[in-house]
């Protein structure tokens, strides 16, 4: 079996959300960080060379085995800032609604900007999506 392509890394979280090029995007990616690390009170830890993801969640993958992503997450893409993680929980739907203008892609949430939602049902999403999956004192094991 190979191994998941998006693993914890060593790199700097803040040196990466720093170097967006675009300062609109740089300052919403800023706020997105504080935001989670706020809900979640875990730090900021790099999965792959884009994701900033908080909390650990453990999956099943076929014959016993297990993989491991960040409970909750964002990315900086091309044309959205992409959340991970937030569209989980059973209770999602009703916060969905009131969340502001997003799209909804195969388990994210992607947003132009952060002006474009409502922060604290944003903010919501994340702690819900947190409790309802994380490992609780779990850090993932970075790879350089």
């Amino acid at each position: 079996m190979t191994e998941n392509k998006t693993q914890a890394t060593a790199a700097d979280a803040a040196a990466y959300l720093n170097s967006i090029a675009d300062a609109a995007r740089r300052t919403d990616c800023l706020a997105l960080a504080d935001l989670m690390h706020h809900a979640t009170g875990q730090p900021a830890v790099m999965w792959g060379s884009a994701i900033v993801g908080f909390g650990l969640h453990r999956y099943p993958l076929a014959g016993g085995k297990t993989g491991e992503i960040c409970a909750v997450g964002f990315a900086s893409r091309a044309a959205d800032i992409v959340l991970y993680g937030l569209s989980a929980s059973d209770k999602t739907e009703s916060l969905m609604a009131s969340l502001g203008k997003h799209k909804l892609g195969k388990g994210c949430i992607y947003l132009k900007r952060l002006t474009d939602v409502d922060l604290s049902v944003l903010e919501q999403l994340v702690v819900q999506a947190f409790t309802s999956k994380s490992i609780k004192g779990q850090w993932p094991q970075a790879t350089d």
